[in-house]
């Protein structure tokens, strides 16, 4: 399987296949290896005129001509696209970016096929700066896990994995994680407006402040622990305001909000896993 000849089809056009299409098309394979499978037309024709793939508006028998076919369905419709997918597949690699969706159920409605590898993405992939974990199952060979790889590394990092049951923690820090990022600069903007600064300036400040310290931290040789202390002097600014956080049990609330993603990660998985 030579990576820049791989065939691949995706199964849904939405923003993370266009994310992955983008990072795909003329780079690890060529646009015309691509196919992309989609009820919306006009989904099909933007990544047909953007990138120069193929579309259909439906599972065909083309899919059996794919290396990897990837599902990037939501996960409610996961179980009827499988069906229609079933009688097409072969020795292909199947990789689902759905959340919650199991690779053994994905196997027990192909029929048993074994070559699975699922995998969580977060939005970041959208500019290329993703993070996506990984994990296979059991018949997903040496090659097929190198195409995974490259695929998802396309749109960013990528994470291994050996026990599917930490796909619910992936899904929990870095897929759901980047709302946490948008939610608490929503907070330091509401603040900035509150004592005084304008909406741009807020805006500015915060977002400017998030970049540069997650840059920092992703630079530095040292425990993010270690950057906090540093920028924390007892009796100033920055002490306030983490004294603060703790008497208000931030840290507390977040952790207990990313437990509370990855169980409702797990009973999706018990949901949409029933027949």
């Amino acid at each position: 399987m030579q990576k820049n000849k791989l065939k691949i089809t995706f199964i849904g056009g939405g923003n993370m296949a266009a994310a992955l299409i983008g990072g795909l098309a003329g780079k690890l394979t060529a646009a015309e290896n691509i196919h992309v499978v989609d009820l919306n037309a006009d989904a099909l024709d933007r990544l047909q005129t953007q990138f120069g793939v193929r579309t259909s508006p439906a599972i065909d028998a083309a899919v059996a001509d794919s290396d990897v076919v990837v599902l990037a369905v939501k996960p409610q419709q996961m179980k009827d696209v499988v069906a229609q997918l079933a009688p097409h597949i072969g020795s292909q690699l199947i990789l689902s970016i759905a959340a919650g969706i199991r690779a053994v159920d994905l196997s027990r409605w192909l029929g048993g096929h074994n070559a699975i590898v699922r995998t969580m993405p977060n939005t970041p992939a959208l500019i290329g700066k993703g993070v996506t974990g990984l994990v296979a199952t059991s018949g997903v060979s040496t090659e097929q896990r190198a195409a995974a790889d490259a695929v998802l590394h396309a749109v960013g990092e990528t994470v291994w994995l050996e026990d599917e049951e930490l796909i619910d923690s992936v899904t929990a820090v870095s897929g759901s994680g980047p709302a946490y990022v948008f939610y608490f600069i929503e907070a330091m903007q509401q603040a900035a407006q509150e004592m005084g600064l304008t909406s741009a300036q807020g805006n500015a400040l915060a977002i400017s402040t998030f970049v540069g310290a997650a840059q920092l931290a992703a630079q530095s040789s040292d425990p993010v622990s270690v950057l906090r202390e540093r920028v924390t002097s007892k009796g100033g600014t920055t002490y306030a305001a983490l004294t603060s956080m703790e008497q208000s049990g931030v840290k507390a609330a977040i952790v207990k909000a990313m437990k509370a993603a990855a169980a409702r990660g797990k009973e999706l998985g018990e949901e949409f896993g029933r027949d």
